[in-house]
């Protein structure tokens, strides 16, 4: 790999430990975070590949005790617990992501890439949420996705708007560097 690529990883895994715990706990025991938002901005600005890497890289942390995950927490209790879905469901994210915004494509392609990542993420995090609660299909959509539909689709929006704009000026300083 060449330095750009690990530095780029470096700094996706570092944004993704600094903001990700930043969180406000719901009655659902699942909170809002910033995770899924700096989950896909690693995605857009890194690409499929390396983001998805950042975001092994940040569960590795969080895996080893780090206090990377939602409310400075980590561990393989919290990995492997109640959330733990949502937590593995943060590469497909980045993936999909990644894969909507590998140039200058359209708006609905990087929308289609975020929206696609974003459900395999709700899927894979209510699943695990029902095995690990016992609870029905209604009460885990109650407790997992109803209440981060509009905050996810202010963070959708978010990236389409930021991602590439901090992608071009990237672009832009490696242009300019002696």
């Amino acid at each position: 790999m060449k330095t750009r690529t690990l530095t780029e990883i470096a700094v996706m895994t570092a944004l993704l430990s600094v903001l990700s715990p930043i969180s406000v706990p719901l009655s659902s025991l699942v909170p809002i975070s910033l995770a899924t938002l700096m989950v896909m901005l690693a995605g857009a600005i890194a690409g499929a590949k390396n983001g998805t890497i950042a975001v092994l890289l940040y569960l590795l942390l969080g895996f080893l005790g780090f206090p990377v995950f939602a409310g400075w927490t980590g561990g393989a209790g919290i990995l492997f617990g109640m959330t733990g879905g949502f937590l593995f469901g943060y590469l497909p994210l980045a993936w999909c992501t990644g894969l909507g915004f590998t140039g200058r494509e359209s708006t609905a392609k990087r929308l289609s890439g975020m929206l696609a990542g974003t459900l395999i993420l709700y899927l894979l995090g209510t699943l695990w949420f029902m095995f690990f609660t016992s609870s029905s299909l209604t009460a885990s959509l109650a407790a997992c996705v109803i209440p981060f539909l509009p905050g996810d689709a202010l963070k959708i929006a978010a990236v389409c708007l930021f991602a590439p704009r901090v992608s071009s000026a990237l672009e832009e300083s490696r242009k300019n560097r002696i």
